[in-house]
Parts: C-alpha cells; structure tokens; sequence
C-alpha cells in the first residue's frame, strides 16, 4: 500500500513539473509575439480603520491591473485569477 501511494505521490509531482515547464514555454512563445500579457478592470477600495474597532471603507474607483494569459505566475498574477478576484484591498 506504502509503494503504490509512493508512486502516486511521484507521478503527481512529475505531472504538475511537466504542466509548469509547457505554461512556462507557451509564455515565452507569446512574449515574442506579444500576446503574453493582458490588462483587467479591477475595482480598488480602501479600509481606514477608525475608533472603538470600527473600519470605514471607501471606493477609490477602477484601475487597469497587468496580467500573465497563463496557468501559474510568471512575474505577474495570471488573468484567471484577477478576473475571478476584481475587488482590490488597500
């Protein structure tokens, strides 16, 4: 039971090693071309704490933030993730 765990566990590391290397190579194919980053709206507030625990939360407006078109961050967050998390916290 130990041994087929064992390979399981060093199947599923070798995978997620092999996926990170064609993420990172399909990058630097569209770097080339130019299409490696993107920008999203996101929306930005700011949280000012105030006296007796109580916080005020302000809306700063929309702002474009730079992202990575890939599975996992190369030097910036990836798209998906911006877009699924639009609201930004100061």
């Amino acid at each position: 039971m130990k041994r087929t765990l064992w390979i399981a566990v060093r199947a599923l590391i070798a995978a997620v090693i092999i996926v990170y290397l064609i993420d990172w190579a399909i990058l630097r194919i569209r770097m080339t071309r130019g299409t490696a980053y993107g920008t999203v709206q996101v929306d930005q507030y700011l949280s000012t704490p105030l006296k007796g625990n109580k916080a005020e939360y302000d809306y700063l407006g929309t702002a474009p933030v730079s992202c990575a078109r890939s599975i996992f961050p190369h030097g910036a967050p990836p798209c998906w993730w911006v877009e699924s998390h639009k609201s930004q916290w100061e």
